[in-house]
């Protein structure tokens, strides 16, 4: 396919995402089913223009004046690509399989790219509804984090080190060029260009062979940052298919017990080969009952509770920037309300002493701060872990994090501008003794 037809493909996809309020990947599939001649090259470059478009989605509309799935390629292609209106003109030549030439409207709006004026949720591409929040958490560079959030993340992997040592593992990957991550002393970076196709890892020796695993460096930290111990009873109380289960069992060098549940038990179903791959022996699986608490024995006995909590993911745009436009307030409300409980189910769990991590993938205050102080007023026998002790349990990167990350009375929160990471909160709670 040509780079034109490339591009009206992207148009009639970001088009149906739109008007169906689809995942953008369920279009992609179906776009590449109808159309089986297009090449994966074909399909990587149609799949990277749709998702910069949806990360771009505000801006773009906004610097060409229209909400139209071409306006929001072409606004893309100035805003992300930056490419010039000539460049975007031989892409719209209006020849075979080509985009309509464009209109003098469209090469104007295209030779100004003036965002002036422009509000923070559009210079930020995130939606408007959600601008108090942002407000309340950034403030007047609540533009500039959501413009981070939008940006393309790069593909990170944690070193299982009851395996292979950081370097080993970076050398086996020595053609995807890793490179040390910056916070996490088990992580390893691959950059990702705008028109590549994400490295086939699991295909890689190294990774089947359990020495690595895909994880964004902030899902790292925040298992570092919980502080788990050799020898510990931990219960992971939102587990899903494993991933921090797994950071954790690497952490405690598999001694002590790890008891991975989760309230849908179809997202734990991918849990047990990724155990056996990487080796872990100290992980028991509860698989929820219909009536039962999977761990409902475990009450008053556990040193940490684990709590990756539901929430909206509003750290996660990076990687799916289609999910901030189909997130509505409802949703946020539903997400509160799960975390709050699954707060109070673990202070069950938690023996006197002994401590809770909570953590959300999102930057939102409703889901960090404030969840953590409404869980305070309802159990006073618990109090925060102050955040610089919960940084330094990452030794001699502790003073250059703290600096980084936004800290409040509650947690410490990551974000794509500060700390170059998924947008992750963590924060500890201490069980009295």
């Amino acid at each position: 396919m040509t780079p034109a037809a490339r591009l009206s493909a992207a148009i009639d996809v970001l088009a149906d995402i739109l008007e169906r309020r689809r995942p953008a990947a369920d279009s992609l599939k179906d776009w590449g089913l109808a159309h089986r001649f297009a090449g994966s090259g074909d399909r990587a470059a149609i799949s990277g223009l749709v998702y910069d478009a949806l990360r771009r989605k505000a801006s773009a509309a906004w610097l060409m004046g229209a909400e139209t799935p071409r306006a929001i390629l072409l606004g893309m292609l100035r805003r992300e690509r930056g490419l010039d209106a000539d460049a975007i003109a031989r892409l719209c030549d209006g020849s075979r399989f080509a985009p309509p030439p464009l209109s003098d409207a469209e090469a104007a709006r295209l030779d100004a790219a003036d965002l002036a004026g422009a509000p923070p949720h559009v210079v930020g591409d995130y939606p408007e509804w959600l601008d108090p929040q942002f407000d309340r958490v950034f403030g007047a560079e609540r533009a500039e984090e959501g413009a981070a959030l939008a940006s393309r993340a790069p593909l990170d992997l944690r070193v299982n080190t009851l395996k292979v040592g950081r370097e080993q593992a970076a050398q086996a990957l020595a053609e995807l060029k890793p490179q040390p991550t910056r916070w996490s002393p088990v992580g390893l970076r691959i950059p990702l260009g705008a028109e590549a196709k994400s490295p086939a890892v699991h295909a890689e020796p190294a990774f089947i062979k359990g020495w690595v695993e895909v994880q964004d460096e902030a899902s790292q930290l925040v298992a570092l940052l919980s502080g788990a111990k050799p020898g510990e009873q931990v219960v992971d109380l939102c587990a899903g298919a494993g991933g921090k289960t797994l950071a954790l069992a690497a952490m405690m060098e598999n001694h002590g017990q790890i008891y991975a549940t989760d309230s849908d038990k179809r997202r734990l179903a991918p849990i047990h080969a990724r155990i056996g791959r990487a080796g872990v022996r100290n992980v028991q699986v509860r698989t929820p009952r219909a009536g039962a608490d999977a761990v409902g024995d475990l009450a008053g006995r556990a040193d940490l509770v684990f709590v990756d909590a539901p929430c909206t993911g509003s750290g996660t745009w990076r990687r799916n920037p289609d999910a901030k436009w189909r997130l509505r307030p409802g949703a946020l409300e539903r997400r509160t309300a799960e975390q709050a409980a699954v707060l109070d189910r673990a202070a069950a769990l938690v023996r006197p002493g002994g401590r809770i991590a909570y953590i959300t993938c999102s930057v939102l205050e409703a889901e960090n701060g404030a969840q953590v102080r409404a869980f305070l007023e309802r159990h006073a026998e618990f109090a925060l872990v102050p955040p610089h002790e919960v940084a330094a349990a990452l030794g001699e990167r502790a003073f250059m994090f703290e600096r980084a990350v936004l800290e409040s009375a509650e947690g410490l929160l990551m974000t794509p501008r500060r700390t170059d990471t998924d947008g992750f909160f963590v924060a500890l709670l201490r069980r009295a003794g």
